[in-house]
C-alpha cells in the first residue's frame, strides 16, 4: 500500500513536540505528529502522583498559552496531560496516536517513517521528539542481580507511602534524587549514593540562569558528543519542601558501592550497610533507536546538531534531545526546527 506524503513528520507529542507542530502550522507547513503515548501528556502523565503544581512553576508551558490556573496540591501529572490535551484540539494539532515508530529509513530521497503496527508514512522532513522517558538507564554495579530486595527506576516512582518504615538506597547525583529523598526521608531511613560529589548550587548567590546552561549542553551536541543533562550544568538547590530532609541527613552523600550482596552492599571503605529497596534516580538515555538506519551517530558517540538540526542528515531535526531534554529549551527549540525545516523545504524547492 503507497504510504501517505507529508512535509514534515514529527515523532513525539511532549512539550518539544506540541511546540514543534504549533510552528509548523503557523508556518502552514503540512506535517503529522505521530505519538507511542495512548492518550496526550507527553512524559508528564507518566510523573508520580506526588508531583503537584506547586512543584511545576510554568515549565510545561506551551506555546501562546500559559498554563491554567490550578489548585497547587493538585497532582501534575493530571492538570499537564488535560492542559497538553486541550491545547492539541485547541489548536488543531494532528496529533495521531498510539504509534510506535520502530524505524525511520531513507526512501529514494525521502525518509520512510514506519511503525511497529506495519502502517507508514513518507515525509521530506523529519523532527523528532521522542524525548527520554522510555530509555531510563541503570548502571551495572558488580552483585546487584544477587540483591534480593525491591528495586525500581525513579521513573516508575509514585510517591513515598510505600517505603515508609523501610531502608531505601537512592542512587544517583541528580534533581530526581535530591526530591525523592525530600519525600521519602521523613518517613523511611535513607542512604545517598553518587559517582561524583554533588554540585550544589545557592539560589541567593547564584541565580539560576537557564540559557547558559542550556549553552553548555548545546556545545556537547554541537562537537558530536553524548549529551549531558542540564542539571549537570546548573547544580542543585533545595526547595523548601527538602529541608526537613536535610535537618534529618538524607543528603550526607556517600560513594557508588563496589558490590552488592542480598541483602545490601559493601562501600569503597569496607563498610557493609543494608537496605530493603534500591531507587535508581539515575536518569535517562535519549530515546532514538528508531534513527540509527539514518547513521546519524559520529565517532564521539552522539548525535552532532547545528542548532536543532542533524549535521548527519539536514531532513532530520532533534528536539527533546541534549539541550531541550530539559522543559528550560523545549519551546525554543520547537520554533527552531520548523523554521529549520521551513527554510529546508524552501531550498529544495527552489
Amino acid at each position: 500500500m503507497e504510504s501517505s506524503l507529508h512535509e514534515a513528520i514529527v515523532v513525539g507529542a511532549g512539550q518539544a513536540g506540541l511546540s514543534a507542530s504549533h510552528h509548523l502550522r503557523r508556518l502552514g507547513i503540512d506535517h503529522l505528529v505521530l505519538d507511542a503515548n495512548p492518550t496526550p501528556g507527553g512524559a508528564w502523565q507518566h510523573r508520580a502522583h506526588s508531583l503537584t503544581m506547586t512543584d511545576v512553576h510554568g515549565v510545561a508551558a506551551l506555546p501562546d498559552e500559559p498554563l491554567p490556573e490550578a489548585d497547587p496540591a493538585a497532582p501534575a501529572r493530571d492538570v499537564v496531560a488535560a492542559y497538553f490535551a486541550d491545547y492539541e484540539t485547541r489548536h488543531r494539532l494532528p496529533v495521531v496516536r498510539p504509534v510506535e515508530v520502530r524505524a525511520v529509513r531513507d526512501d529514494d530521497g525521502l525518509l520512510l517513517v514506519e511503525a511497529a503496527d506495519g502502517r507508514s508514512w513518507r515525509t521530506r522532513t523529519l523532527v523528532n521528539a521522542s524525548g527520554t522517558w522510555r530509555r531510563p538507564f541503570v548502571p551495572h554495579v558488580a552483585g546487584i542481580g544477587d540483591f534480593a530486595g525491591e528495586q525500581l527506576h525513579s521513573s516508575a516512582y509514585d510517591g513515598p507511602a510505600p517505603y515508609a518504615g523501610r531502608t531505601v538506597l537512592v542512587v544517583g547525583g541528580g534533581a530526581s534524587a535530591v526530591q525523592v529523598l525530600g519525600e521519602i526521608a521523613p518517613a523511611a531511613r535513607t542512604l545517598w549514593a553518587t559517582r561524583r560529589e554533588p554540585l550544589w548550587r545557592d539560589p541567593e548567590t547564584a541565580p539560576f540562569d537557564g540559557r547558559a546552561a542550556v549553552a553548555l549542553v548545546e556545545e556537547r551536541v554541537r562537537r558530536g558528543l553524548p549529551p549531558a543533562s542540564v542539571v549537570s550544568v546548573t547544580g542543585l538547590h533545595l526547595r523548601p519542601q527538602e529541608h526537613e530532609a536535610a535537618r534529618l541527613g538524607a543528603y550526607t552523600r556517600l560513594p557508588m558501592p563496589v558490590r552488592f550482596d542480598a541483602d545490601g552492599a559493601t562501600w569503597p571503605d569496607g563498610t557493609h550497610r543494608a537496605f530493603d529497596v534500591v531507587l535508581w534516580a539515575t536518569g535517562f538515555r535519549p530515546d532514538v533507536a528508531h534513527l540509527v538506519p539514518l547513521h546519524l551517530r559520529g565517532p564521539g558517540g552522539g548525535i552532532a546538531l547545528d542548532g536543532t538540526t542533524a549535521v548527519a542528515d539536514p531532513r532530520v531535526q532533534l528536539v527533546g534531545y541534549g539541550p531541550s531534554a530539559s522543559t528550560i529549551g523545549a519551546n525554543r527549540a520547537g520554533r527552531a526546527a520548523a523554521v529549520a525545516v521551513r527554510d529546508l523545504l524552501r531550498s529544495a524547492a527552489a
